[in-house]
């Protein structure tokens, strides 16, 4: 499962890791132009913007808190950095958790995926 997984955070097919996962940003290939493994049938749904809202509250909160005791910035210039921040950790980990998902998906046989190896 764990080589499906990383397959799937580099946007990379969960079954040969050379054709792409994702055609766009977020949209799913119909299936992998190397190895032809359908995707059609993926049921990723909701579940990659739950982990990336998740893992950015989880880490920006906390960093928020810091830097907020430590400095005392004006709320303005803290609301700006961490606006950006925030927006930018999930434009970068919202593709990549879901070629993660597809990845387990696939890996566990799950959402229509038949087990091919």
């Amino acid at each position: 499962m764990r080589p499906s997984l990383f397959r799937g955070w580099r946007n990379k097919c969960p079954r040969c890791g050379q054709g792409h996962l994702l055609k766009g940003y977020l949209k799913v290939a119909d299936s992998c132009a190397v190895c032809k493994l359908d995707y059609s049938h993926h049921r990723a749904d909701d579940g990659p913007a739950y982990l990336t809202i998740l893992i950015v509250g989880h880490l920006m909160a906390p960093l928020l808190h810091i830097v907020f005791v430590a400095w005392r910035p004006e709320p303005l210039v803290l609301f700006s950095i961490f606006a950006v921040g925030c927006v930018g950790l999930s434009l970068y980990l919202l593709p990549r958790l879901k070629g993660a998902i597809v990845g387990f998906h696939w890996a566990r046989g799950m959402g229509g995926f038949a087990q091919t190896g």
